[in-house]
């Protein structure tokens, strides 16, 4: 099911900062993860909700931020990136920490707060997606293969035999490439033209 994302600037008056432009898809990243999370209960895989909800966004989050990055290595000197994946982490935990605040309540006194532990799962996978490859049509077969590994062992049994498969052939595709074009519109440095007054439209 395609979603419609927002990624242009209406305005250009002034440079972008690596940080703005991670404000920008952090809520993408995240609009993308819910999205995939919608087609695979759609698709009769049973995610409730509940700490399987998010542990599966978390997994799709940290996922989506390293194709992301991968993606920002080929458009932005290295310091910028570094500024604009520290920050986009950080943005994509506030959002996640948000919904899990409002639908688990929040952690229990001297539990690590849900942004500490998003941070330290995307600290501990950092290592192991750096191993993968990426080019200019996506992440490679086994960077998709690894995040069909981690969420096929969140599901449950009946689930498992498809999860991979399902992960690999439709959802991570779809994902990639809705991240490819707001990457594109975030980072450009041309204005988008405001609808004129009068003319109607979807």
């Amino acid at each position: 099911m395609a979603i419609r994302l927002k990624s242009q600037w209406f305005k250009t008056d002034t440079p972008k900062t690596p940080q703005q432009a991670a404000g920008a898809m952090a809520f993408i990243v995240w609009r993308v993860a819910h999205n995939t999370l919608t087609q695979m209960r759609s698709a009769q895989f049973d995610i409730d909700i509940g700490p399987m909800y998010f542990d599966f966004l978390r997994e799709w989050l940290v996922f989506l931020i390293h194709v992301t990055d991968r993606m920002a290595h080929a458009r932005m000197a290295s310091d910028e990136r570094v500024a604009f994946t520290t920050a986009l982490v950080q943005r994509v935990a506030d959002h996640l920490a948000d919904n899990e605040n409002n639908l688990l309540g929040a952690p229990l006194p001297g539990q690590d707060s849900y942004q500490g532990r998003f941070i330290d799962l995307f600290n501990e996978l950092s290592a192991h997606y750096a191993d993968f490859g990426h080019d200019a049509s996506g992440p490679d077969f086994a960077f998709k293969r690894y995040l069909g590994s981690r969420i096929e062992v969140l599901m449950p049994p009946k689930d498992r035999v498809w999860a991979v498969d399902q992960v690999m052939s439709v959802e991570a595709p779809e994902a990639v490439e809705m991240l490819q074009r707001s990457l594109g519109g975030v980072l450009s440095t041309e204005a988008r033209q405001p609808r004129r007054a009068g003319l109607s439209g979807d």
